[in-house]
């Protein structure tokens, strides 16, 4: 997943801004259209994940300020695994996350947890969330860890890259994967393109301890993020 990103200020022209408590942002569905504009101007990847499907804003004092977005996997066939006996409409990934600087403090934490349980009460099929947290470009998912999420994974990047004009790309968008799911037009990414240094790393929230029990793959102590020197923070690395 996928880090928050950084956007605009409350008010403009130096006024005041109200004073703001968490308990006072409100989390409610708003279109894909009204997210994606969100995100592609907030989240430091200025791109959006074409095939989410529920979107969420975060309102304080009338005006978003944050959107998050859910969907399937992109590959749910490798995914699904990962927690044995998953329905296929057990999980989803929690997509794209962004948040302007203006929201209080804890902002995020406390607006994943109300994403989360309108989530299960939506969809009470959902038994756990997937999202990964990208320390190569942005943070090692302290608002994961801060949210109750179980690390799961810590991988050196093998999936972004940089491409000959400078710009940066999830690899798996050239070609197609698996199972006929399209990732782009190209077949491969173009001569001279190089990935990026850094990790990934995979976590999961849990709607239930049966579910937690059934996890295929190892828990990490959250310890381990520094021990593989994968820790990072806003973009800049974590000193071991």
């Amino acid at each position: 997943m996928n880090g928050a990103a950084h956007g605009e200020g409350l008010t403009a022209g130096g006024s005041n801004p109200p004073r703001s408590t968490i308990k006072q942002i409100r989390v409610e569905p708003i279109s894909g259209p009204h997210a994606q504009a969100f995100i592609r101007k907030h989240h430091y990847s200025g791109t959006v994940v074409q095939n989410s499907s529920v979107n969420l804003g975060a309102f304080l004092h009338g005006k978003m300020l944050g959107a998050m977005q859910f969907g399937p996997p992109m590959n749910k066939y490798n995914t699904l695994p990962l927690v044995r006996d998953t329905a296929w409409n057990g999980m989803l990934e929690f997509n794209r996350m962004a948040f302007a600087d203006a929201l209080p403090r804890n902002s995020e934490s406390r607006c994943i947890g109300v994403a989360l349980r309108l989530l299960h009460g939506a969809y009470p099929q959902l038994e756990w969330i997937l999202s990964f947290a990208d320390a190569t470009q942005c943070g090692d998912g302290t608002i994961y860890r801060a949210s109750n999420f179980v690390l799961t994974g810590i991988k050196k990047n093998q999936s972004i890259i940089r491409l000959p004009d400078g710009s940066v790309r999830a690899k798996i968008t050239f070609g197609k994967a698996k199972h006929g799911v399209a990732r782009g037009g190209a077949t491969a990414p173009p001569a001279g393109s190089t990935m990026l240094p850094g990790f990934q790393s995979r976590y999961i929230y849990f709607s239930t301890q049966e579910a937690r029990d059934r996890l295929t793959v190892e828990e990490l102590p959250y310890a381990a993020i520094g021990e593989a020197g994968a820790g990072m923070y806003k973009g800049q690395a974590r000193a071991k």
